[in-house]
């Protein structure tokens, strides 16, 4: 330590991922590029080599399957699934034949021509806009090279063998290489690249370790041995903090974890303010694994199911009884609450795996309502697995970025369709189910009082109404920190959206960052919003607030809040009223 003092002291930034804060020694981790070798083979060697890779694929499958039945052991069955997906990327069809494909056509070694394919895939998933599907190029480079590692007979480098008290340092961590982790040893992790909904991620919060993503150049500004600080609240990372540092940041973990104990104390108590105004905390989820968390945090139900997981996981498009399973499993676990079922929100391509078509702008591209109203039988597929769980509880649809009536009542034409296919095999649905559009363009917060006169809920999807608005793409780097929800314009759409929905008698849900942000709950119910869905981990804290204001003290804020012409009064005023509220838990 007394080195570690003569050496100075360097902030670096990056993505909040994990709350919680640890020190200790770094442990950087190089993923080692593999050198995947090409050759030309013969036309008699092309069974051999199909031979091969049936045998990696064989022990490809058991290496995955030994780690699911691990992390079911340690972890429980929500991460274990993960491996699920895993075998399913592993043993996918169209991959695996244009594998043969390639192998037969251009004569070249079977690692060459997997790889070849493996990175079209992955090439494909990076380049969506929705972060959740971009971030499962993680599961698929994961597998690729595990099954690449077999075929080349390489020994694959794990983390098992730590120190005590490490923070692993990474391009990326993996699945399988969180998998590999010695959880004793592990206090937490940094990685260059990586997202919120990245499977690491998921991970770490299992595992209530701290964890900062996205600082792109950790690995090149940290050294195996540097005594470094990790503050997953806050997204920073310390390298060689002073003593003072670590004396302030022992006395912050110390309060934050009281002060989460006191969040999670009323975790079972109802979202109702001091003076008898009730708003509904929703869920996101990306599918089933997450229920669990859901209950614990006693949600209201489930505010967002973002469905392109399950098409992710198929790694295409996964057949009506597939959807309808993980649907299924879903609303049973929800009991009688609420589950709102998101339509497909991808784009791209018809072929989930092919090449994609690259977009000008595929913000405003062929995606989410659009590509299903131009793939009807994929449309009529995902509705048919919806409709047929709504039979099991209390479900409802929900078709994102809807820009007009004319798209609206397009998809209820292809909804109808398919309740009348359902009816005439005599299968059970819901013929009432409730159907609702994301709010998310700015031509339809223009229309709210047509949208909301031929709908029975809204959902106002701030994450993209927000970029739309101030016209900011959020992943250019050079732009992004013009991203601004406190931004006036974004709030006066939000009230106006709002007041539109209640004008007509028709809920509206708000989803997205603000509505897991403390600082905009208070805004946003008094604005009169009938529901927030959120992060089921972000829940507790939300619902403290809430409990701690009153409405009529909210609806004063919107009131104030409207006058003002610059962001960083409202966020001044904003955190204003969070802290009287919270006291000395602000």
């Amino acid at each position: 330590m007394s080195e570690d003092r003569n050496k100075k002291e360097i902030i670096l930034e990056g993505i909040a991922a994990s709350p919680g804060v640890a020190h200790g020694r770094a442990v950087v981790h190089l993923q080692k590029q593999l050198d995947v070798p090409c050759y030309a083979i013969s036309e008699s060697r092309v069974e051999v080599e199909l031979e091969r890779f049936e045998q990696a694929i064989l022990e490809t499958r058991a290496e995955i399957t030994q780690i699911r039945d691990q992390i079911a052991k340690t972890l429980g069955e929500g991460e274990a699934r993960i491996f699920d997906a895993h075998l399913l990327v592993l043993e996918d069809n169209a991959l695996l034949d244009e594998v043969t494909a390639e192998l037969r056509s251009s004569k070249k070694n079977i690692e060459f021509c997997y790889n070849k394919v493996a990175n079209r895939y992955i090439a494909f998933f990076r380049s969506m806009e929705d972060e959740y599907l971009r971030e499962r190029v993680s599961d698929i480079s994961d597998v690729s090279r595990r099954l690449l590692h077999n075929l080349i007979g390489m020994q694959k480098v794990n983390l098992g063998q730590l120190a005590a008290e490490s923070i692993i340092i990474s391009e990326d961590i993996s699945p399988s290489d969180a998998a590999d982790l010695d959880r004793n040893k592990l206090l937490g992790f940094v990685t260059d690249g990586g997202g919120k909904t990245s499977h690491s991620v998921i991970m770490a919060r299992s595992l209530r370790i701290p964890a900062v993503v996205g600082t792109h150049d950790a690995t090149r500004r940290i050294t195996s041995g540097d005594h470094i600080l990790v503050d997953g609240y806050e997204g920073i990372i310390v390298i060689n903090p002073t003593e003072s540092r670590l004396f302030k940041y022992g006395k912050l973990a110390s309060e934050r974890k009281k002060r989460d104990a006191t969040f999670n104390s009323f975790i079972a108590e109802p979202a109702r303010t001091l003076d008898g105004a009730s708003i509904g905390l929703m869920a996101n989820i990306e599918g089933f694994q997450e229920m669990d968390q859901v209950q614990a945090m006693h949600a209201e139900g489930v505010g967002l199911f973002r469905t392109e997981g399950i098409f992710l996981r198929h790694h295409g498009y996964p057949p009506e009884s597939v959807q309808y399973d993980e649907y299924k499993a879903v609303v049973k676990a929800a009991g009688k609450k609420p589950v709102i079922v998101r339509t497909l929100d991808v784009g791209g391509d018809k072929l989930i795996g092919d090449e994609s078509v690259k977009e000008d702008n595929s913000f405003m591209g062929f995606r989410a309502i659009r590509f299903c109203l131009g793939n009807i039988e994929i449309f009529k597929t995902q509705l048919r697995a919806i409709l047929r769980a709504s039979a099991h509880g209390n479900v409802k649809i929900m078709y994102p970025m809807i820009s007009g009536l004319t798209e609206l009542r397009a998809a209820n034409a292809v909804l109808a369709e398919v309740k009348e296919e359902l009816t005439e095999k005599g299968q059970a649905f819901d013929a009432s189910i409730e159907v609702g559009a994301m709010v998310e363009v700015p031509s339809a917060a223009m229309i709210i009082d047509l949208l909301a006169a031929e709908t029975d809920f809204l959902s106002i999807g701030s994450n993209d109404l927000i970029q739309y608005l101030i016209a900011v793409d959020r992943l250019n780097d050079e732009v992004a920190h013009l991203y601004d929800p406190a931004h006036p314009a974004v709030l006066r759409t939000l009230k106006a959206i709002i007041d539109g929905g209640n004008a007509a008698i028709t809920p509206v849900s708000i989803c997205g960052e603000i509505a897991g942000d403390p600082i905009y709950a208070g805004l946003l119910l008094g604005m009169g919003a009938h529901s927030l869905s959120l992060t089921s981990s972000l829940l507790p804290e939300v619902k403290y607030f809430i409990r701690h204001i009153n409405k009529s003290d909210a609806e004063a804020l919107v009131h104030d809040v409207m006058q003002l012409g610059e962001s960083a009064e409202i966020v001044q005023r904003l955190e204003a009223f969070r802290q009287k509220a919270l006291g000395k838990l602000a």
